[in-house]
């Protein structure tokens, strides 16, 4: 049993920065691929962002390429998404999910536990 809880969100300006936490608890913090999801009202969850265990790759979603980056550190079982140039249309709650598979941590399908979101709103 793998327990996600996020932080960090919050009300920021468009152009401005947050940077998301999600801490884990329970065992094995590196054998898990993680990765970010957000939904906003009325739409389906989507990826946003995923990084495999060792953290030496990283994947991410096409619109938010080069404004954010997600990151861990497995010493303190933690995973980062740090948000840059956020713009109106990232408002969501964002959540962060652990994977055991290797493959496809792009897909929400594969991901089998989930924090319970923290919401971020960007004004315009």
């Amino acid at each position: 049993q793998v327990q996600l809880v996020e932080s960090g969100g919050g009300l920021v300006q468009a152009g401005g920065s947050l940077r998301l936490s999600c801490a884990a608890s329970g065992r094995a913090f590196s054998s898990y691929a993680m990765g970010w999801f957000r939904q906003a009202p009325g739409k389906e969850r989507e990826f946003v962002a995923a990084i495999t265990r060792s953290g030496v790759n990283a994947y991410y979603a096409e619109f938010v390429q080069g404004r954010f980056t997600i990151s861990r550190d497995n010493a303190k079982n933690t995973v980062y998404l740090q948000m840059n140039s956020l713009k109106p249309e990232d408002t969501a709650v964002y959540y962060c999910a652990s994977t055991w598979t290797t493959s496809s941590i792009t897909k929400a399908p594969e991901y089998a536990y989930w924090g319970q979101g923290t919401q971020v709103t960007v004004s315009s």
